[in-house]
């Protein structure tokens, strides 16, 4: 049975490291669908698509600059995100690995969701609702420029820091964990 996922109940929701804390934010999902052949999993498929300008971090210009050429998004060349699964790994519905190519930036990687089956629901209008509940981490530096720290001048002091390049540090294009919940009513 295939299954459009309800924008408006489902959410996509992130933490990022910046600086020394963790800064939460979302985006909005425009489209999507879940094909399940009632409990076989291993043949379910899985695509959505995020609205990359509707990302809020509850700070204007930080989300300004998210969304610039500058920024990690370039929502004017790069207008969504899209996951479209591969294969699902496990059999248990209420614990198993989405497997799929995730497009940022134009760039596509492959990253396993770990997700979860939350149950199913009658809403008030008597329609059918499944939710599921998937999380993910992605390293959003293989997914655009990475720009390395200006370095002192050889005039300039500078505390000595620990070695390490801007493309892998961390902290520098920090991890994003991603995590979101979606429900979903049957296509007619």
């Amino acid at each position: 049975m295939k299954w459009a996922i309800d924008a408006y109940h489902s959410s996509v929701a992130f933490t990022i490291r910046h600086m020394m804390s963790r800064v939460r934010g979302e985006m909005k999902i425009t489209e999507g669908w879940i094909d399940a052949d009632g409990d076989n999993l291993s043949q379910a498929r899985v695509e959505v698509v995020l609205d990359a300008a509707t990302i809020n971090t509850g700070v204007e210009m930080r989300d300004n600059h998210l969304r610039s050429a500058d920024g990690h998004f370039d929502v004017a060349n790069y207008p969504t995100i899209t996951f479209k699964s591969t294969r699902v790994e496990g059999t248990d519905p209420s614990h198993f690995k989405v497997v799929g190519d995730l497009t940022i930036h134009g760039f596509t990687r492959t990253v396993a969701l770990d997700a979860r089956f939350t149950g199913e629901v009658k809403d008030p209008w008597g329609n059918r609702r499944i939710g599921f509940s998937a999380e993910t981490k992605v390293n959003i530096s293989t997914s655009r420029r990475c720009r390395p720290r200006p370095r002192p001048r050889p005039e300039t002091r500078s505390r000595p820091k620990p070695p390490s390049s801007p493309a892998s540090d961390p902290s520098s294009c920090a991890a994003r964990q991603w995590s979101g919940g979606l429900f979903s009513k049957p296509i007619e």
